[in-house]
């Protein structure tokens, strides 16, 4: 008898056991999955346009001569005055560099004939690090073909058709500022870069190279307009 009741309590115990493992096994939690966040929107930055036909005034950082440029070969150039967008706000602040890229070149031949040097205008880095693409060519900085206006900035005239490049020739081994127009050979419109006023029959001195020396001066006729934010400088 006694056996009998130790077998019913060893039954019982087993059973409360069982029970209490199948009740902990429902009670288990189930794994909720993460409800996914909505991205937060980035706030839109405003655009200000640069208008088709805006010329830049740059001042170059360093010497190119048609003796030793190549084709696709990239100088720089620093701007000198503020540009601003059609609202009047400033999107290129001085300091800021556009790069050139020689797209042509002639070394001055045995003939007598100067050397030349034809370049566009790819982009412009601003100070605070941004770049933008641009599509750029070689103007002067005269009443003829570039104005200021009253914020600091420049529009071109008369550029339609006009393909300037550099040229050899000059006094001090200066370079002069030529137009082909409508793509013939060119003939000698501009000035002497950093030295003043000079024309064809005046100063033109053949078999020199065209050299542009650091420090010249002239600007860059925008063929598209352009896109930028407002200017805001980096804070360290």
């Amino acid at each position: 008898m006694k056996r009998l009741l130790n077998l019913a309590a060893i039954f019982s115990l087993l059973f409360a056991f069982g029970t209490a493992a199948d009740a902990q096994t429902k009670k288990k939690p189930v794994l909720k999955k993460p409800v996914a966040k909505k991205p937060v929107p980035k706030p839109v930055t405003p655009m200000y346009s640069v208008d088709t036909g805006t010329v830049i005034r740059v001042r170059m950082n360093s010497t190119i001569s048609s003796k030793t440029s190549t084709v696709g070969s990239t100088f720089s150039t620093t701007v000198t005055e503020p540009v601003y967008s059609s609202t009047g706000v400033v999107v290129i602040p001085v300091g800021s560099i556009v790069t050139g890229r020689v797209d042509a070149v002639k070394k001055a031949s045995k003939k007598g004939e100067p050397g030349s040097i034809s370049a566009n205008f790819v982009s412009v880095k601003l100070p605070n690090g941004r770049t933008r693409t641009i599509n750029g060519q070689l103007t002067e900085l005269d009443s003829k073909t570039a104005k200021s206006d009253n914020e600091g900035g420049a529009s071109g005239d008369k550029m339609k058709n006009r393909k300037l490049i550099w040229y050899g020739g000059g006094a001090a081994g200066g370079a002069l500022l030529g137009a082909a127009i409508g793509g013939g050979k060119g003939a000698l419109i501009g000035g002497l870069l950093g030295a003043g006023g000079g024309f064809l029959g005046e100063r033109y001195t053949k078999g020199e190279e065209a050299t542009v020396k650091s420090g010249s001066e002239f600007g860059v006729y925008l063929n598209q307009k352009i896109t930028l934010p407002k200017f805001v400088e980096v804070v360290p």
